[in-house]
């Protein structure tokens, strides 16, 4: 996010040093973000509310809700881009940010929207960007638990939003197994995905500029320990 923001264009030229990139979210993330920042010489503005990792190491700190109407502008008139640290900000808060072009949202509202769902999510994996993904089933009330397919299982029912590192997940053997679990969970939407043999979980990051320009970072394997 950092590169897609700091080569976004403004007035047909790239941001300079000097230039103030706002952040939503203030985490551990944001702060590694907001020290690459300023060793490139751009100064960030997080907003977050209460002290946070990233405020601690930028130039300001907007102590709001991400939601909060002033916060907002308060972005949009004094920072040249805006990016998220995290997935689960409020997509129409990126929408406000960019809605008169005066600044510019990386990732895009759009995007961050899908990334928020598991079951928008897979289906833009699926339909949209071909690529394949693992059996599931969206769950949208306890009902719907009766017409799965018993080759999804031994499965894993997660909360459609929100949860991260096990967190809004249970794992499920059985139709009846899924019911209690999708109670526990809250009766919220819900996916329930089958469980897979895996070799090892990989990750890697791919930047694009708004000039179309793209970098690939190096492939990292990722290491699970009791589930995280």
């Amino acid at each position: 996010t950092l590169s897609t923001a700091i080569v976004c264009m403004q007035a047909n030229f790239p941001l300079p040093p000097g230039s103030v990139l706002g952040l939503l979210g203030g985490g551990q993330l944001g702060r590694m973000f907001a020290q690459a920042a300023a060793s490139m010489g751009y100064k960030v503005k997080v907003l977050e509310k209460g002290e946070c990792p990233a405020s601690e190491v930028s130039a300001y700190h907007i102590d709001a809700a991400y939601t909060d109407k002033k916060a907002i502008e308060d972005l949009r008139q004094t920072t040249a881009a805006v990016t998220t640290e995290f997935e689960n900000v409020p997509a129409e808060v990126l929408s406000a940010l960019a809605a008169d072009g005066a600044c510019v949202t990386a990732p895009a509202s759009h995007a961050v929207a899908i990334a928020q769902d598991r079951i928008d999510e897979k289906t833009f994996l699926q339909s949209v960007a071909g690529v394949p993904v693992a059996p599931h089933a969206a769950l949208l009330s306890a009902d719907d638990a009766d017409s799965l397919d018993s080759s999804l299982f031994p499965a894993i029912l997660k909360t459609a939003r929100m949860g991260y590192d096990g967190k809004g997940q249970r794992s499920v053997n059985n139709i009846a197994e899924t019911k209690a679990a999708f109670a526990e969970l809250g009766n919220r939407v819900c996916i329930l995905e089958k469980k897979l043999s895996l070799a090892k979980e990989v990750s890697v990051i791919g930047v694009r500029s708004l000039t179309g320009q793209t970098v690939t970072f190096p492939l990292f394997e990722n290491v699970h320990r009791n589930g995280i």
